[in-house]
């Protein structure tokens, strides 16, 4: 299996997607520069967080006009594997390939602290080496990271099961004041409806080490590391 990581202009955690997968993972990764069109090489991509273009316009508004997107979309539309975290969510959302948009922080500011966020459902390629229920402690950092959409795409992705994190409290409680930005529904990441593209706000790349406060991202990758070897 093969992965491959993309860097725009203002991108910062693609070396931690880079050192996570290299070495936590332990299978080859690249990194695709945004200009790049050609993804045929690769199983799954990851577009990493940071600041795509200084955020001008809207967060990830900008990036997902590189040509690199056109790729993602037909990567994704072929099946294959998709992870957007932070920025990444953000752009996905703006390019289409998941519904509703990331709009700024309910209290108008910049937020960078460790959450707590509960795992909605195993059935997708990220968490099945998850329990639902599951809290895991990541790390968030962003201004625009609170999730909207109209009450039929909520109804929907309700409905058929697609949102796979929210965001909770140590005990696993959805509540109001555990949810550090205002998202609807507590929500910290959902997916597409053929469950192969995922956006996530927390960054399960910065929580692969003990030493950097948790390890509890690793399984998300362990999750998407087992689906491949399963597929091949």
């Amino acid at each position: 299996m093969k992965f491959g990581v993309i860097v725009f202009p203002g991108s910062n955690c693609d070396h931690d997607a880079y050192h996570v997968i290299s070495k936590h993972v332990g299978q080859p990764v690249d990194f695709i520069w945004h200009r790049d069109t050609d993804l045929s090489t690769y199983d799954a991509v990851i577009i990493p967080g940071g600041f795509s273009y200084g955020d001008y316009l809207r967060a990830g508004a900008l990036a997902r006009f590189s040509p690199v997107m056109t790729a993602v979309k037909e990567f994704a539309q072929s099946g294959r594997f998709v992870l957007g975290i932070c920025n990444g969510f953000q752009i996905l959302c703006e390019a289409g390939l998941l519904p509703g948009a990331l709009i700024r922080n309910r209290g108008l500011h910049f937020i960078c602290e460790h959450v707590y966020v509960r795992v909605a459902t195993n059935d997708t390629p990220y968490t099945n080496e998850l329990s639902s229920g599951t809290v895991l402690r990541l790390p968030i950092a962003h201004a625009d990271g609170n999730y909207v959409c109209d009450e039929v795409t909520f109804a929907e992705l309700k409905r058929d099961d697609r949102i796979v994190f929210n965001y909770c409290d140590k005990e696993g409680n959805i509540t109001d004041s555990a949810n550090p930005n205002g998202s609807r529904g507590n929500i910290a990441g959902i997916c597409n409806a053929g469950r192969n593209v995922l956006g996530l706000m927390p960054h399960p790349e910065r929580a692969c080490e003990d030493l950097l406060g948790s390890s509890d991202g690793r399984e998300v990758f362990s999750s998407l590391a087992a689906t491949l070897a399963a597929v091949a």
